[in-house]
């Protein structure tokens, strides 16, 4: 795992805070927040990322057939706290082979959602317009009583991958899915819950860590 902060829109170094300014910076993208390294797929690394979160924490509950959680990334510093969260998941794709998918909590103009969709800038763009929904999925809200839809548009991307993204809890919510074939798995409405809210407090499978969370 990398051991220095990143640029989360192109994962590139970063010049630290100094004497003259307290903002981490990129030299292709300017002022950013840092990316930290990767968190293990542990509960000392939930632990910690829950500790930071700004944003939701979102993960798929239950969790699909045979799938783990495989490792967490956040964006910001002890200044700002996580105003970016992903939870990295692996297991096997409903059409053939394995899958991975990432689940990205953040706030508008972050650009780690659209650093993983394979995206220059930092936000979505104009892919609500004028098009319904290509999915939905269910969000759980912070009583089990509170929970909504919440719909997805498909994002143009790479074409080794499947992006959505929507708004959930006021933050943007992405979702990436390797190979492009997995996005399938969307049509299945999973149920996502923030791992920061009481009563959520979940026994969740580990994996190997994801090396997704480094690409």
């Amino acid at each position: 795992m990398r051991a220095e902060p990143t640029c989360p829109r192109c994962g590139g170094p970063l010049h630290a805070p100094s004497l003259w300014s307290s903002d981490w910076s990129c030299d292709a993208h300017g002022v950013v927040l840092p990316r930290q390294p990767p968190r293990s797929p542990s509960a000392e690394g939930l632990a910690a990322v829950l500790r930071e979160a700004r944003v939701p924490v979102w993960v798929p509950w239950p969790l699909p057939l045979g799938w783990l959680v495989t490792g967490f990334c956040t964006v910001g510093d002890d200044r700002t706290g996580a105003r970016a969260c992903t939870v990295a998941l692996s297991g096997p794709g409903l059409l053939r082979g394995p899958a991975d998918m990432l689940l990205i909590a953040e706030q508008p103009g972050t650009g780690l959602g659209a650093f993983y969709a394979g995206l220059d800038a930092p936000d979505p763009g104009n892919v609500f317009e004028g098009s319904p929904a290509d999915v939905k999925i269910d969000v759980q809200g912070p009583t089990a009583t509170c929970g909504h839809s919440v719909p997805m548009w498909a994002v143009p991307s790479k074409p080794d991958r499947a992006v959505y993204v929507g708004e959930a809890m006021g933050e943007w919510l992405w979702v990436v899915l390797w190979p492009a074939d997995a996005g399938v798995l969307m049509l299945e409405r999973p149920h996502l819950i923030d791992l920061r809210e009481p009563g959520m407090e979940v026994d969740l499978p580990y994996g190997a860590f994801s090396p997704r969370l480094e690409s």
